[in-house]
């Protein structure tokens, strides 16, 4: 029992460690933005995808191309036009000759079958593109007549959205933004790391990156993930925050009633736990925390609550009302 606990501890000791490395490693051309490299990392472990929302220049294309070469990972970007189809994406069948000059079809694979998929402004796609991309999200697969193709894992689909120039785009409907494990603005950065910015993307040597993890580490960091403990009170306590989203249920507040049209799915408490195992192991613990949910709260939630007229009208947000979710809803010990 005692040579059990202490492999576990080592593991989690491990799985901190390299982690941390990882992070240091993507600081090294990522200032700042450190609760969007955070987010990322929690979505590539737990298995989920995340959606990023900020003007363009952000580094959100460069912190995707960094992590891959950090984790030793393929690496796609694909451009949301509105001219992509969905064979764009996921690939299509392609005629051949083969040596005896007879006509075969052959799956040519498209960008989605990376570890790490950059969907550039996803809202400027038709709905149809985007329905292809998020179906292999959520399935890890994609078919194309009667083969099914299996895609490789670790899959992140980091999608990015602008919240500017919205003419012309295709906003996500709210069931497809539900697919994404975490919603994460992507904020300007401060006097000092704009500062910091402008020093290295001048000067002319380039940063060397080590290769931190692999695939087969990351499935480890996986495993040990899931060892992390929920006890009762704090899987009560994500239940009772998704519950407090969703108007007229027994646990929403009189905001909610007020301001929101349709709150969280039950999605939202699974991420809940999911996201917030992966930071425990992040702080060095195997046990999940109250604090560690409400870490996560804003990213897991901001893109599953739909606020009515009468919150546009007072001038509530979305931030502003899961601000008065969290504040009102009490842990239970």
């Amino acid at each position: 029992m005692a040579e059990t606990l202490s492999a576990v501890n080592q593991g989690l000791e491990r799985a901190t460690a390299e982690l941390s490395r990882v992070r240091e490693e993507i600081a090294k051309i990522i200032v700042g933005q450190t609760n969007v490299i955070d987010g990322v990392l929690v979505c590539l472990v737990a298995g989920g995808h995340v959606l990023l929302e900020g003007v363009p220049g952000l580094g959100k294309t460069t912190l995707l191309r960094t992590l891959s070469r950090v984790l030793d990972l393929r690496y796609q970007r694909i451009q949301f036009t509105p001219d992509l189809m969905p064979g764009d994406i996921v690939g299509s069948m392609i005629m051949e000759n083969d040596e005896h000059g007879h006509k075969n079809f052959r799956f040519q694979p498209g960008p989605i079958f990376s570890n790490l998929v950059l969907a550039d402004e996803i809202n400027r796609a038709t709905p149809k593109t985007q329905a292809a991309l998020l179906e292999a999200m959520q399935e890890r697969t994609v078919t194309s007549g009667t083969n099914t193709y299996t895609l490789d894992a670790p899959f992140l689909v980091m999608a990015t959205q602008n919240p500017i120039e919205m003419e012309g785009t295709y906003p996500l409907p709210e069931a497809q933004l539900d697919r994404f494990l975490m919603k994460i603005l992507v904020e300007y950065p401060s006097r000092e790391d704009l500062n910091r910015i402008v020093e290295y993307t001048t000067r002319r040597e380039d940063v060397e990156l080590q290769q931190i993890l692999n695939r087969e580490q990351i499935a480890e960091l996986k495993t040990i993930c899931r060892q992390v403990v929920v006890a009762p009170h704090v899987q009560t306590y994500a239940v009772e925050l998704v519950m407090a989203t969703q108007p007229g249920s027994r646990g929403a507040l009189e905001t909610t009633n007020r301001y929101v049209r349709y709150g969280s799915s039950p999605r939202g408490a699974q991420a809940l736990i999911e996201c917030g195992r992966v930071l425990a192991v992040m702080r060095g613990r195997l046990h999940l925390s109250i604090e560690d949910i409400t870490s996560v709260a804003l990213s897991v939630l901001r893109h599953r609550i739909i606020l009515n007229f009468d919150a546009h009208a007072d001038g509530e947000t979305t931030e502003t009302i899961l601000d008065k979710i969290l504040k009102g809803v009490a842990p239970k010990s």
